[in-house]
């Protein structure tokens, strides 16, 4: 609330310029600001009006103002009105310092794996490094294909005597009465296994000659026709020296053959055993067996020591 004081409007023109004019009449009256703010400046507008008037008839005595009565305070500031449009943008300013570093955020998922890259240039050859520690022993892998035939090795030292696979075999004649002569008298047929080995054979039957003096018969092997040379001739020889006349003699002996024969080929073998002369002799009555059984027996053993 403000004291407003109305003032008589009808001056003289001494109290117009007085330090203290007279007051013809007043009266005091409370008014609120707000009533105020509206009424002062109406009362303002026609006071103003008329000094306006007054002084545009006196110009050329006082000058553009004169001694007009418009000389009143400065008016109530008015309602601020609506703002006004924004201005341009200003330019970019300076960037500021960087901040502190955050602290470290949860570890992402894992990315797919990325295209593989050049192959790198060779590094330089190092020196050889300690041998390291055996590892495990490792599950047994598969079986590889068989490899190729590698060349033949050294011969190795003779190792000691052992028991071979023997191979052997035996031709059996029963009931042998061959009257002849000379000639074969019979064969056996062999396999042999090995060109490194020999052949043992023997015959054990009855032999006789009979009828004569000073005469000889001879019983021999044969191995595919021919005689053994490797090492000698396997064979043996009856003689008698009176046998005929009044002293004739019909003598039959067991007799037994036997010999080894080197240098005999693998594969079959034809043994014979055969009837003939004696180096030096002429032909004498003989005969092969006699009421027995008659055999060939065939071997084939290792060879003989060095």
């Amino acid at each position: 609330m403000f004291d407003i004081v109305f003032i008589s409007p009808i001056l003289t023109a001494g109290q117009l310029y007085s330090d203290r004019p007279s007051v013809a009449c007043s009266r005091s009256l409370k008014i609120p600001l707000a009533i105020m703010l509206w009424i002062v400046p109406l009362l303002l507008i026609p006071l103003c009006s008329a000094n306006s008037k007054n002084s545009s008839n006196k110009n050329s005595q006082h000058g553009s103002c004169g001694y007009s009565p418009c000389l009143c305070a400065p008016g109530i500031p008015g309602i601020p009105g609506s703002p006004g449009p924004a201005g341009p943008a200003g330019t970019t300013g300076s960037p500021g310092n960087n901040g502190p570093e955050g602290s470290m955020g949860p570890r992402g998922v894992k990315g797919d794996e990325g295209p593989r890259g050049k192959q790198g240039l060779p590094g330089t050859k190092r020196d050889t490094g300690s041998r390291g520690p055996t590892g495990p022993l490792g599950s047994k892998g598969d079986a590889g294909p068989p490899g190729s035939q590698g060349p033949p090795g050294p011969k190795g030292p003779q190792g000691p005597s052992g028991q071979a696979v023997r191979n052997w075999k035996q031709c059996v004649f029963k009931n042998l009465n061959d009257d002849r002569d000379s000639g074969l008298v019979k064969e056996c047929i062999f396999k042999k296994t090995s060109d490194n080995t020999g052949l043992r054979v023997y015959w054990s039957v009855h032999l006789r000659i009979y009828n004569c003096n000073s005469f000889c018969r001879r019983w021999y092997f044969t191995f595919n026709g021919a005689e053994c040379s490797a090492p000698a001739a396997i064979d043996a020889t009856v003689y008698m020296n009176l046998g005929a006349g009044s002293r004739i003699n019909n003598l039959y002996r067991p007799r037994h053959v036997e010999g080894v024969c080197d240098k005999i080929h693998k594969g079959t073998v034809r043994m014979g055993f055969w009837v003939g002369n004696c180096s030096g002799y002429g032909s004498a009555d003989a005969a092969t067996g006699w009421k027995s059984v008659a055999r060939i027996y065939v071997e084939e053993v290792p060879p003989p020591q060095v």
